[in-house]
């Protein structure tokens, strides 16, 4: 029995007995933030240009050593990965005397 299921069960409950129901409140998110205004643009990409700031951004070397490893890492699996494909798929010709 799910969590849905439940409520309603629930609720179908407390209408048989007559009960009132829990008052909901009804609340904007911004309200309960405490957020009456959005950001100007201008300020935001100020924000945006102060963050970027203070990134440690990699050096070009750093850059070319892990490109160099993603690549490597990338055909070292696409490699394995063929080569299970074609042993299956040998494997399952075989199984069923397929002939190619």
């Amino acid at each position: 029995m799910n969590r849905q299921y439940k409520r309603l069960m629930q609720k179908q409950e407390s209408a048989k007995k007559g009960a009132p129901r829990p008052a909901v409140k009804a609340a904007s998110a911004a309200a309960q933030r405490g957020q009456s205004k959005r950001t100007p643009p201008l300020q935001f990409f100020r924000e945006v240009i102060a963050e970027l700031k203070k990134v440690a951004w990699p050096t070009r070397q750093e850059v070319v050593a892990y490109s160099v490893v993603v690549l490597v890492s990338v055909v070292v699996i696409a490699a394995i990965i063929f080569a299970m494909d074609f042993v299956f798929t040998k494997a399952v010709l075989a199984l069923f005397g397929v002939q190619t």
